[in-house]
C-alpha cells in the first residue's frame, strides 16, 4: 500500500476515535463553564466539572498577533482568589512572551486547582481537555508546572487544541529548550557585566531544580560556573550537587546567599520589597515566570545596581520549541534551538535600550512588547496547523 495513503487512512481513522471519545465525554460530562468578567482581558473562565473533581481557570489576556497558548499549570492553591491572581497574572506574561518571540500566539494560561502528585487524575484531564475544546481555538494548552506530557495526552483525547506531546510530529519536553534559552540570558548578563560571556569560574545561585533547572545546572556546570543550589525536594538536591560539585543551602538561604547571578527558576513573585535589600547578586537571571511582584520592583533592581533579564524573555524557550510544532512544515528541532539561541541577543538589546533610555530592563521589554502588539508585528498570517494524532 502507499504509505502516503495508509497514513491519511490511520489519521482520518485516529480523527474519528477522538470525535467519538469527545462525544461520549461531553454526554457523561458534569462540566460547567462560568464567564468572569476581568478588566483588561479577552476571555477568563471557570472551570468545574464535579464528576471528575476539576476546579480550572482559563484566562486569554490578548488574542491580537494569534490564538492565546500557555500551560496547564496544577497546585494545590489556598484558595480560588489565589488561583485567579495566578492564571491573571501567567496569562499576560504570555502575551509578551509571545510578542517578545514573535511566534504568531496570543497570551493565555490555565490553573488546575489540585494537587499534582494526589489529586489529578486521567479523568481530570480529560474533562479539561473537554473545556478547551469549548473555547473553539482561541486557547491552545501546554505542560506546565504540575503537568507532564502524559496529562497532555490525555487532555488530546477531547481536543486537538495541546502541544508538546511525545509523538513524533510534536515538540515533546519542551524543559531543555527553556533551559537553553535560561543558559544563553545568563550569557548575556555576564558580557554586560564582565565583558565576557564566558561563565567559567562564575558563581552562579540556582533556586529550583524542576523540570527546568535540573536541565539548566548541568548546561552551567559544563560552561564551568561555580554552583549553589536550593530545592524542597533535598533528595534530587544531594544527587545533582553530587554530580556537580555544587555547594547546597536551604530554600530560605538561596535568595540571599552572594552570588555573580542569581538564576530564580521556581514560582513567580521572589523579587519583591522583602527580597531586594537581601540579594547580593550583580544579575538576576532564571527561568521561572512573574519574578517581579510588582512593575515598580524592575525599578527597584535598577536602583540597586542588580541587571535584571526580564524573565517573559529569557525563558522563552519552550513557548519557542511547543509553537513550531503548530508550522504548516511541522516541527524541526533544529529550527527552535536556532531561534532560542537568539535569546541572548534579544536580552542584549534590551540591557542596551534600558540603559540608553534609563529605565528598568523590565520597562524596556514591556515597551518592545506593547510596540509588537501595537503594531501587528509576528502576527499569524495562518492557522495554526494541528500534526499530532492520538493513539
Amino acid at each position: 500500500m502507499n504509505p502516503q495513503l495508509l497514513e491519511k487512512e490511520i489519521t482520518q481513522d485516529s480523527k474519528q476515535r477522538l470525535a467519538a471519545l469527545a462525544e461520549e465525554g461531553r454526554k457523561a460530562s458534569t462540566l460547567q463553564l462560568e464567564q468572569l468578567s476581568i478588566k483588561g482581558y479577552e476571555q477568563v473562565v471557570k472551570v468545574t466539572d464535579k464528576k471528575a473533581q476539576l476546579t480550572a481557570i482559563i484566562a486569554i489576556h490578548d488574542t491580537t498577533l494569534g490564538p492565546a497558548l500557555g500551560g496547564v499549570r496544577i497546585r494545590p492553591y489556598a484558595s480560588f482568589n489565589d488561583a485567579l491572581e495566578d492564571v491573571l497574572r501567567l496569562s499576560k506574561g504570555m502575551t509578551y512572551k509571545s510578542a517578545i518571540a514573535e511566534v504568531g500566539f496570543g497570551g493565555g494560561k490555565s490553573v488546575i486547582i489540585a494537587d499534582p502528585k494526589t489529586q489529578k487524575t486521567p479523568e481530570m484531564m480529560f474533562a479539561m481537555g473537554n473545556a478547551i475544546e469549548r473555547l473553539g481555538g482561541n486557547y491552545i494548552a501546554a505542560e506546565d508546572v504540575g503537568s507532564t506530557m502524559e496529562d497532555c495526552k490525555n487532555i488530546r483525547r477531547a481536543t486537538k487544541y495541546v502541544v508538546g506531546l511525545s509523538q513524533a510530529k510534536s515538540s515533546g519536553d519542551p524543559g531543555p529548550f527553556t533551559a537553553w534559552g535560561v543558559f544563553r540570558g545568563i550569557q548575556s548578563a555576564a558580557k554586560k557585566l564582565f565583558g565576557s560571556d564566558s561563565l567559567e569560574g562564575r558563581t552562579v545561585a540556582l533556586q529550583g531544580l524542576g523540570c527546568v533547572g535540573a536541565y539548566l545546572v548541568d548546561y552551567l556546570f559544563w560552561a564551568g560556573a561555580r554552583l549553589i543550589i536550593a530545592d524542597i525536594d533535598e533528595a534530587k538536591v544531594q544527587k545533582i550537587a553530587k554530580r556537580t560539585d555544587a555547594k547546597i543551602v536551604s530554600p530560605d538561604q538561596i535568595l540571599s546567599v552572594e552570588c555573580d547571578i542569581l538564576s530564580p527558576c521556581a514560582f513567580g513573585g521572589v523579587i519583591n520589597d522583602q527580597t531586594i535589600p537581601q540579594f547580593r547578586c550583580k544579575a538576576i537571571a532564571g527561568a521561572a515566570n512573574n519574578q517581579l511582584l510588582r512593575d515598580s520592583h524592575g525599578v527597584a533592581l535598577k536602583e540597586r545596581g542588580i541587571l535584571y533579564a526580564p524573565d517573559f524573555v529569557i525563558n522563552g524557550g519552550g513557548l519557542l520549541n511547543v509553537s513550531a510544532e503548530l508550522e504548516e512544515m511541522g516541527y524541526n528541532p533544529t529550527f527552535s534551538r536556532n531561534k532560542t539561541h537568539r535569546i541572548y541577543d534579544c536580552l542584549s538589546a534590551i540591557y542596551d535600550i534600558a540603559e540608553k533610555n534609563n529605565d528598568s530592563t523590565h520597562a524596556a521589554a514591556i515597551a518592545l512588547g506593547d510596540y509588537r502588539i501595537k503594531y501587528g508585528i509576528g502576527k499569524r498570517l495562518i492557522s495554526p496547523t494541528f500534526h499530532s494524532i492520538i493513539e
